[in-house]
């Protein structure tokens, strides 16, 4: 197992987090450490950030292992009294490969010290794997932040995530309830959730938050609304105003609309090509929504 992209990913904060004693006894495994294990022999996490496992993925990625077995190892620890292992990390690997109906599989030993290690190294085994949603990843920064006194500002650092990224991500928490559980089970995404954020007033808010459930709006459809609810209008306002005739746009070309979708992927943003009548001129133009976005977008320009 190829430790050296997580290590660069991290930088300098698993140093920071982990007890100098922890982190060599951590650095001693290496590719050694990987063998196959009774799953039998393996206990729960108790320290386990995710919460939610969707059945139809399971089953998707159990048929894949059947197939082409595991491609990466679960992370154990060992316990020698009771000659069994703890979960680390891979609670998804380890649930999928039991109902592909094996009886072995393959893991990697780690020796936390403390249950604070063990939180650290499944936090951020599953952040970098981008296994968690956008709450349970909110959660996980909470607690780096709370049991290990991490800094918000060093998270960008840790986690290898500009500081825009994780902050919009822990603002996620100042959602109520009833949002946060609809993105962990993914009923809206974490994006849906940013643009409910910008809307101050709790009634419109929520209104417009059941709107996006009932008519499955889009991300950006939500953020359109949510900018004219920030702006002091309300949802019925807005609404009535989308009603009104408008303007018939001119088609574009399927030419046109296959190159906004290539840019579209390039940047990972919203692109508009917007021609004259002529057809021979007209401009681009590529959205942001944020400054992390921002500086995607220059660094794709700079390639």
């Amino acid at each position: 197992m190829n430790k050296k992209p997580m290590r660069k990913a991290l930088g300098r904060g698993l140093e920071a987090l982990l007890p100098q004693a922890s982190k060599q006894q951590l650095e001693t495994s290496n590719e050694d450490s990987v063998k196959k294990v009774l799953i039998n022999l393996i206990k729960p996490s108790r320290v386990q950030p995710r919460k939610n496992f969707d059945a139809e993925e399971l089953s998707e990625l159990a048929q894949s292992i059947k197939v082409h077995g595991l491609a990466q190892p679960i992370m154990v620890s060992f316990d020698a009294i009771s000659n069994s292992y703890e979960l680390i990390a891979g609670e998804r690997r380890l649930r999928a490969s039991k109902l592909a109906g094996l009886d072995k599989i393959e893991v990697v030993v780690r020796t936390p010290t403390s249950d604070k290690d063990r939180l650290a190294l499944g936090l951020i085994e599953n952040i970098q794997r981008a296994n968690l949603n956008g709450i349970e990843t909110a959660l996980a920064y909470k607690k780096l932040m709370e049991q290990f006194e991490v800094p918000q500002g060093s998270l960008s650092e840790l986690m290898g995530k500009s500081k825009s990224a994780v902050s919009n991500t822990l603002r996620l928490l100042d959602l109520p309830e009833n949002i946060q559980k609809a993105i962990k089970f993914e009923q809206i995404s974490e994006g849906h959730g940013r643009a409910l954020l910008m809307v101050r007033d709790p009634h419109q808010r929520d209104k417009l938050f059941k709107l996006a459930l009932e008519q499955h709006l889009s991300v950006r459809k939500v953020e359109a609304i949510a900018s004219e609810l920030a702006d002091g209008k309300t949802l019925d306002e807005v609404i009535g105003k989308k009603k009104k005739p408008a303007k018939l746009k001119p088609i574009k070309s399927a030419d046109i609309e296959a190159l906004e979708k290539r840019l579209e992927r390039a940047f990972g943003t919203k692109v508009e090509i917007k021609t004259r009548k002529d057809q021979k001129s007209g401009r681009i133009v590529v959205h942001f929504y944020n400054l992390e976005d921002f500086d995607n977008i220059v660094k794709s320009l700079k390639k």
